[in-house]
This record gives C-alpha cells, structure tokens and sequence, in this order.
C-alpha cells in the first residue's frame, strides 16, 4: 500500500484505552493544525467502534479548537440511546485537558424504503482529467518564487488523488463561481472493510469545500492573507460505497458573511448513485483585520 494512504489507515486504527476511551495521533498535511477531516473521521471511528450491527447515516461536529499536531487525541465516547432501529453516539476529541471537537453521529439497522436522489452533474470522467499532483508543477512554475514551506506543502504526497474537473491555481486564484467539482479516491486500494470506507470518506470530504466559498472572492488560504478554519461539518452517508474507486464531490457555496462562509456538496459513484451529502461552515477572515 502507498506509504501516505498507509499513514492515514494506521491513524484510523484508534488504540482502545478503555471503555468508551480511544487514541488517535495525527500527521502533518501543510496546515498549521491537525486537519479537521482526520478528527471527524477518527471520532467517526471512536463511535462506530461502540455499535455493533448499524450503520452510520448522519454526523455533526462542531470544531471548538486546533488541534496539536505534535500531541495524540483522546476520544471519549458517550453512549447516549440505542433504539430499535436508531442508535445515538456523543464524542468529544480531547487534547491538553480540553475538548478540540464535540460530533453526534448516528447509526440506523439497514430497512428498505422510498428512494430517489438529485442527478450527478454531467462532467467529464476522471481518465479525462490531470490529478492535482500532475498540474502543481505548472501551478509552481506560473506562481514564480514561493517560499521553501509552501513548495513543500504543495508537494507532500497524499493519500487521497483529487482530478478537478475546471483546474483552478490555488497560487494564482482567479475570480470564478462559487462552485467547482473534483473527482476523488485513494491513491491505492484499501482493506473490504465499510466502515474504514465510510471514514475514510469523512476524511475526504473535508478537502476543498471551504475553500469553494473563496473562488468568487479570487481568494486562497495559500497566499497567507486569509485565515481560513472549519467550525462545523455535517455529513449524512445515503449508500455504502469505496472510497478507493473514483467518486465525484460537487461543491457550491450559496452564501458568505460576517466572515463565515457557508459550503455544501454532494458526493456520486461512477454509476450515478449519491453516496453522500455534506454541509460545513468555515471561517474566513482577512489576516489584515
């Protein structure tokens, strides 16, 4: 497996300390905290590791503090209700004495229904489409001197490739919609096991939204005069699907003020079929101010 997606699965496998106790550690990804998407996707964890026989359906969590890179994350789990076909998990991410994140998630037996769900756009199919990995050379070289830090934040390898579908230069941002879609997956494959997916999926999902609700602003997190930070994620899962294969995530930002911006997205496998729903609100403050 590719070292940096055997990094992200290895910090998933949350160390079990106690009952209802769990311990996570983090990696570097370029920022300037632990990347909101690994503490989602290891408290999302936590909780699926206290329910046996239900399906995650929905979370919401709230980030309350950055996260410390350098320190392990304890998470606790609060059993709150487990119905006859709902079940409830309260966790809180803990660092330094103080909670870094609060997140419900909640778990559903499987039952058949009514379905329907919104069309996939129609973009081109990712064999058509250069991975973020592939343009950043041409982004680095259009951007003309960078600092040593942020060539080596555009260059650390990930475990997720992205292939944008409209190529947009974080180091030169342009004015365009508040909206984009992306193509995703894991850079190789992972273990059959839904759960992982699913986490895996949480993870990914928070890459990209926010910075959505910069494009018509011509604004990026990367030129350091934007100061930009999930408050909160919500996430609800519709279908099983692999996070390894290709998945697309269409993005738009409907509204931003007071320095919050608001982001929302949905997530299509290849077939067409929606995978999963996302809404987050971020800061979005000018460094100047």
């Amino acid at each position: 497996m590719d070292s940096a997606l055997q990094s992200l699965v290895a910090q998933l496998d949350l160390e079990q300390l106690e009952v209802n106790l769990f311990r996570g550690q983090s990696s570097d990804i370029g920022g300037k905290s632990v990347f909101g998407g690994q503490v989602i996707g290891q408290a999302l964890v936590a909780a699926e590791r206290t329910v046996e026989g239900r399906v995650a359906h929905s979370l919401h969590a709230y980030f309350l503090l950055p996260g410390d890179m350098a320190a392990p994350i304890v998470y606790e789990v609060d059993r709150i209700r487990d119905g006859r076909s709902f079940t409830a998990r309260r966790v809180v991410a803990i660092q330094h004495g103080r909670p870094i994140l609060s997140m419900m998630a909640s778990f559903q037996l499987s039952e058949p229904g009514l379905e329907h769900q919104s069309p996939m756009p129609d973009v081109p199919p990712p064999e058509q489409l250069r991975s973020s990995t592939d343009l950043r050379e041409g982004w680095l070289a259009e951007a003309g001197e960078v600092s040593p830090r942020l060539r080596e934040v555009l260059r650390k390898p990930s475990p997720i490739e992205f292939r944008p579908v409209e190529p947009w230069n974080p180091l030169k941002p342009r004015v365009t919609p508040p909206a984009q879609a992306i193509w995703f997956r894991t850079v190789d494959k992972i273990p059959d096991d839904p759960m992982l997916h699913r986490c895996v999926l949480a993870y990914a999902s928070d890459h990209n939204l926010i910075p959505t609700a910069l494009h018509p602003h011509g604004k990026t997190w990367l030129s350091g005069t934007m100061v930009l930070a999930s408050i909160d994620h919500a996430m609800w899962f519709h279908r099983d699907a692999r996070v390894d294969d290709w998945l697309l995530y269409a993005m738009d930002s409907p509204t931003a003020q007071g320095a919050r911006g608001l982001a929302r997205g949905l997530i299509y496998d290849r077939k067409g079929r929606l995978i999963a729903s996302v809404l987050q609100e971020g800061l979005m403050r000018e460094a100047s101010r």
